[in-house]
């Protein structure tokens, strides 16, 4: 099946596989396709994601990627919401991380 996409698609792909496995990622996942994406440059979809604001914010994007597989998947908007629940991921993080280790919740 991988034979019919195009060749970008292709590039996308292969492109998410290689972010996965930088990462030890035990699969590919939106984030390895969205890093895949911001890297081809004169793509269709590389042209959708600049006129959004995300080409030139990579940075960013990467640092609160990062910062959600620390805390086991979760993004802000988890955290927010857990917080309005009472329950504080940051202070969780921190303590799962001094019992276990830095990046102990990340996957991979």
């Amino acid at each position: 099946m991988f034979e019919r996409f195009t060749k970008d698609a292709r590039a996308v792909v292969l492109g998410a596989v290689d972010h996965a496995e930088r990462s030890c990622a035990a699969m590919v996942d939106e984030e390895h396709l969205l890093l895949a994406l911001l890297d081809r440059e004169a793509s269709r979809a590389a042209f959708a994601l600049d006129a959004l604001g995300l080409a030139e914010r990579r940075g960013s994007v990467e640092r609160a990627l990062a910062e959600a597989r620390r805390c086991g998947g979760l993004s802000r908007a988890d955290a927010e919401a857990l917080s309005g629940l009472g329950i504080d991921l940051t202070e969780i993080v921190s303590r799962v991380e001094e019992a276990h280790g830095v990046g102990a919740l990340e996957t991979g």
